[in-house]
């Protein structure tokens, strides 16, 4: 197969643009499409060599695997082994448990379902996950463990067949890709099925490629398939830029959006050679550079922004992160020339060695995995103090529905006295928080309460979730929710709590029984829902049921026991000048919107207004929004209450409940 430069240059504004978005850089909001363009060239170049092969009458199975092998997983090794020994000195207990899951997962390939099953790949959190990115490595590696085989197994029906089978794949992956894209996000984005098809077509190019190659004639320079070449080629790259530059976290992904940079890499694949000027932008001596060392580039890089992160008790400066890119490259080219190069030459390393150390090492990280999983993450490291500073108690009930985990309502649980349920608790994973410390304070008076919370849900009739996608029920719940109060009479207080201004100020919602969020400017929309909130809240006051609504929790700049762990791990103790406190002015710009949505309600004889803003704010420090009380945190993140926190809450809901009649 002949060498070309501009697939090297290529790799290059492929890796570049990912690195800046872990970076958290807005510009690069849709880097990650980097992924794809690395998926469309893996498919092209592999099937390219398998086809080389072929033909010479070269290709063995075991010789794909082991260039599979010698390609992959030696640098890998080496960033897994710095990433675990900066995370036995860095990493939280918690944090480390996590860590230690994704040491046994990447050996196995199996890391993009570890994450599919634990975390969303824009979540916030999931910058602090130093293996996140493997997950694309795991589905090129279990691809490439079917791909051969397929191959032998329809060689004997010709290439034909072949590509249409190919072809046939490539489209019913694409479909379930765009299927998925709003059913079920985080499996489409990380699991095999509905990624693919990117890769087949990458395949599909490289047959294409190896036909015409013997078949069709170089083009002049002034020909009419140089023309069309140069036009393509431009085109492939404004399609690659395009989508780095206007995805972002909301663009349904991966589905028919992905075309625009996969078609992209196509075109430059398929017409950007060295006599055109594309082709001649990428094979540039520094894109070739990066281009070289972007598998190296691509495994350093997540790593040391986690890292960073986790060190950092602030969030890491520009300054920091452009640093962190540059060690990044630096590091890249250290372990290509000293790791990759030197394991891919025969010469040096044998099938046997590479074998030998590959499943040596898979084994040794999966068992050190397993010991930091099960016993938490490897706590006797840390000193008492951090794991108290860390520990902000929150008593999980494990019976609040969530995504995967549907409770129907007539089967909710109940918290307190079971046999004097008299009141409901409606919301997301907000009111879920509260769940614990109300059963605790209502079993006190013995009185019982029916916990219907449903996490990323909020309870508002008549509106769903756009980025949960179908199969989230959140309308189905809140339509039997209102059913149920309103059929049982022995209930008598509702209380409603949620991330209200989540719902309200983002384009998150919609309305259930119209096309709103695609046929109507946001301000309407957002409009809309508003005017849902108000009526959601006046049919369950017209039910006759006394309503009890918690107004916006304050938020927390950061995620507080973290915080206060690492100033424990790093500082040498809580430092006072860099505590958690909010402003309360904040908070109130903040909430403008909600507050107001809630108080034009007005006043009713069966509604009551909580407002923890009362508690929290202005109350233990002058103009400020308290996040933890002497060291112990009213937080279990940055906005879910801990059991303090919680508590708090539930002693003014309390008042309420013990005067009713």
């Amino acid at each position: 197969m002949t060498y070309r430069r501009e697939i090297d240059g290529l790799r290059a504004l492929a890796v570049l643009p990912v690195i800046l978005f872990h970076a958290g850089f807005p510009t690069f909001s849709g880097g990650f499409v980097g992924v794809d363009v690395f998926f469309v060239i893996s498919g092209y170049l592999i099937t390219s060599i398998i086809l080389a092969e072929r033909q010479a009458g070269t290709f063995t199975l075991v010789g794909f695997y082991e260039r599979r092998a010698r390609r992959i997983l030696p640098a890998l090794f080496v960033v897994m082994g710095v990433c675990s020994v900066f995370s036995w000195l860095w990493l939280l207990p918690s944090d480390m448990k996590m860590f230690s899951q994704s040491l046994v997962a990447v050996p196995a390939f199996a890391s993009n379902i570890l994450f599919y099953l634990t975390s969303s790949y824009f979540e916030p959190a999931a910058e602090l996950k130093p293996l996140l990115h493997t997950w694309s490595l795991s589905v090129e590696e279990q691809y490439y463990l079917l791909y051969p085989i397929m191959l032998i197994i329809a060689w004997r029906f010709g290439k034909r067949w072949i590509v249409a089978v190919l072809i046939l794949l490539t489209g019913m992956s694409l479909a379930a890709a765009h299927y998925g894209s709003t059913t079920d996000p985080s499996f489409t984005f990380f699991l095999l099925p509905t990624r693919g098809w990117e890769i087949l077509i990458g395949a599909l190019v490289g047959f294409h490629a190896f036909r015409t190659s013997t078949d069709i004639p170089p083009p002049t320079a002034h020909s009419q398939s140089s023309v069309v070449r140069q036009v393509l080629g431009i085109l492939g790259l404004m399609l690659c830029a395009y989508g780095v530059w206007a995805f972002d976290a909301r663009t349904p992904y991966p589905s028919v959006y992905t075309l625009v940079p996969t078609i992209g890499t196509v075109c430059i694949i398929l017409f950007a050679t060295q006599e055109t000027l594309v082709g001649k932008l990428l094979g540039h001596t520094w894109l070739v550079g990066i281009g070289l060392i972007s598998y190296s580039a691509y495994l350093w890089h997540q790593p040391l922004f986690a890292l960073a992160r986790h060190r950092s008790i602030e969030p890491p400066s520009n300054s920091l992160l452009y640093s962190l890119i540059v060690a990044s490259l630096l590091l890249a080219y250290l372990s290509w020339k000293y790791v990759e190069t030197p394991f891919r030459c025969r010469q040096s390393f044998t099938r046997k060695q590479v074998f030998t150390i590959g499943v040596s090492c898979s084994v040794a990280f999966m068992a050190f995995g397993l010991i930091g999983y099960f016993n938490g993450g490897f706590p006797n490291r840390i000193s008492n103090e951090v794991i108290v500073a860390q520990r902000a108690q929150f008593d999980e009930l494990g019976c609040m529905s969530e995504m995967g985990k549907y409770i129907p309502v007539a089967e909710s649980c109940i918290v307190g006295d079971k046999r004097n349920v008299r009141v409901a608790l409606l919301g997301d994973s907000i009111a879920g928080t509260l769940s614990f410390e109300l059963g605790n304070a209502l079993a006190s008076h013995s009185l019982g309460l029916v916990n219907m919370s449903f996490g990323h849900c909020p309870p508002i009739l008549g509106v769903y979730r756009v980025d949960r996608g179908s199969t989230h029920r959140c309308p189905e719940h809140n339509e039997e929710a209102f059913d149920y109060v309103k059929e049982r009479n022995d209930i008598e207080i509702l209380i409603f709590a949620g991330y209200w201004t989540m719902y309200v100020e983002s384009p998150l919602l919609d309305i259930v029984s119209s096309n709103v969020r695609k046929s109507t400017p946001d301000d309407k929309r957002i409009q809309l829902i508003k005017e849902a909130f108000v009526n959601s809240i006046l049919r369950y006051i017209k039910t006759g049921k006394t309503v009890i609504i918690v107004y916006p929790i304050p938020e927390a700049s950061r995620h507080v026991p973290r915080y206060l762990a690492k100033q424990a791990m790093f500082s040498n103790g809580y430092n006072s000048d860099r505590d958690l406190t909010i402003s309360y002015e904040a908070y109130k710009a903040r909430n403008k919107e909600t507050i107001q949505v809630f108080d034009s309600i007005g006043e009713h004889p069966n509604l009551i207004r909580i407002r923890p803003d009362t508690i929290f704010c202005n109350t233990y420090i002058e103009a400020s929004c308290v996040a933890h009380v002497n060291g112990d945190s009213v937080y279990r993140d940055e906005f879910h209450l801990s059991n303090l926190g919680a508590r708090l809450v539930v002693q003014n809901i309390m008042k309420h409940i013990v005067s009713f009649p």
